[in-house]
């Protein structure tokens, strides 16, 4: 099998480094504008004692950011101070099963979920900074420092089983928080729904049966509604538990079932949710989601068939990645029907996507994304292109493609100009593995083709992130 990817080992496989410094030798200009802290989150340690994780989700979850003020940038960077992390320190070796990982005499928490590595998503909430992993708490970091404090439980309204997505979203009419966790069984699984306000305070939580054991990882909202993309990649719990087996290895594939939007009031009481057949394709994350009138839009990546079967061995990724391509879904309200699907014409696996974040639940145009070249291709590959697409001019036009073993990670965060609405920044990072060099890129968010306006370069290698956010200064 051909290597698409050369040197992508050196992306994973180091000793990540905790440090704080100032940057020097930027390349470039900084927008003056840009003033704020830039986050991301995401899997940075893969082996231990002379074991090796198999799956990129299994990483234990590392934090970096950058703090952009009219002095400089300071960089940071440290792990997420896990339960997980704190014991196979002391043990000197791994105790709890990943997702892609299982091994004999694995632990589990309350021997019913994975122990979270927390390294999928961080946003800045309430005052503090967020650490997220899937189906559990998030941890509460110090925005500054990025030390750990402990887990956020929003004011004793959730416990360390309650089920709680990575995915979180944020209304920027009012601040508020809204997201989701699967409460699976075998018998009835159900979809939880919570919204907190910018305080921290939970205001309401739902509960919708479902009627298969959907693995779900992202969500979008409106003004009025919550809305899943809930795909046929089921997971058999009792293979998790009675199989020990890993996540990776209790989750089926099943397309002949189909794919449906299901659609749930975010307020009403006497509401009920409903659902629109929608293929039989697979989503991973959605872009946005806004209502106009009767018409609900649902924009996501849908991809021929899940992802997280590329997301392993550990380095060789995405050997077969299927295509995915960004795709509108439009549904009548009132009917409850689909009445139009829109695809566009790039396929190269985008993943990641980034929206301004002040256009969360509104009708929107831009989008930013990273992309896999050589998609189609046998051999591990990984992320070389950024993205930008825009539904009004019907596609993907704008495209950054970065040299041969120099690799693009993290989500690609936008940054609104807070005095001009069309001059936005995209942040990134990227790793080139023939020099070792790290950087932060900074885009011109209009045009991303034309290469980085800025290089942020930095002491040591970073693993390529997931979920990014930026916090602007407060004036």
């Amino acid at each position: 099998m051909t290597d698409l990817a050369p040197g992508l080992e050196k992306c994973f496989l180091f000793d990540a480094v905790e440090t704080s410094y100032e940057i020097c030798g930027i390349e470039g200009r900084l927008p003056e504008w840009l003033r704020g802290s830039y986050y991301v989150n995401g899997p940075a340690r893969f082996e231990r004692a002379g074991q090796r994780y198999k799956h990129w989700l299994d990483g234990d979850g590392m934090v970096l950011s950058l703090r952009f003020t009219g002095d400089g940038v300071q960089f940071t960077s440290r792990f997420v101070q896990t339960l997980k992390l704190r014991e196979e320190e002391t043990a000197g070796r791994f105790l709890y099963r990943g997702f892609g990982t299982a091994f004999e005499g694995d632990r589990l928490r309350r021997n019913v979920m994975l122990e979270p590595p927390s390294n999928v998503s961080v946003y800045p909430y309430a005052g503090t900074l967020l650490a997220f992993g899937e189906q559990a708490l998030p941890i509460e970091l110090d925005p500054v420092t990025l030390e750990t404090k402990g887990d956020y439980d929003f004011n004793g309204k959730l416990n360390e089983v309650s089920p709680f997505a990575a995915h979180a979203k944020f209304d920027p009419s009012n601040g508020h928080m809204i997201n989701f966790g699967i409460s699976f069984s075998a018998t009835q699984p159900m979809l939880n729904v919570y919204e907190f306000d910018a305080g921290g305070n939970q205001i309401r939580r739902r509960r919708y049966p479902l009627e298969m054991q959907h693995s779900n990882h992202d969500f979008g909202i409106t003004d009025n509604r919550v809305v899943f993309f809930l795909s046929p990649l089921l997971m058999d719990f009792n293979r998790f538990w009675g199989d020990r087996v890993s996540v990776m290895e209790a989750l089926d594939w099943l397309p002949e079932r189909g794919s449906r939007i299901m659609v749930c009031p975010r307020e009403s009481k006497t509401e009920g949710a409903f659902w629109v057949p929608a293929g039989s394709g697979y989503c991973l994350h959605l872009i946005n989601c806004f209502e106009e009138g009767s018409r609900l839009t649902v924009d996501i990546l849908e991809l021929d068939s899940p992802v997280y079967p590329e997301y392993q061995p550990i380095p060789d990724l995405f050997p077969n990645v299927a295509k995915c391509r960004p795709v509108r879904y439009v549904v009548d309200l009132e009917s409850r029907t689909l009445v139009e699907r829109i695809a566009m014409d790039y396929e190269l696996a985008p993943d990641f996507p980034a929206i301004d974040t002040n256009l969360v639940a509104k009708n929107y145009d831009e989008f930013w994304m990273l992309g896999i070249s050589e998609t189609g291709g046998e051999g591990r590959k990984f992320f070389n292109q950024l993205a930008h697409g825009s539904w009004r001019k019907g596609g993907v036009r704008d495209v950054y493609q970065t040299t041969l073993g120099s690799y693009l990670g993290g989500e690609p965060v936008h940054v609104a100009n807070p005095k001009d609405p069309d001059g936005g920044a995209v942040i990134v990072e990227n790793v080139d593995t023939s020099s070792g060099q790290a950087e932060f890129w900074v885009f011109n968010a209009s045009a991303v083709a034309s290469g980085p306006v800025a290089r942020l370069p930095l002491r040591h290698r970073i693993h390529p992130g997931f979920h990014a956010s930026f916090a602007p200064c407060q004036s």
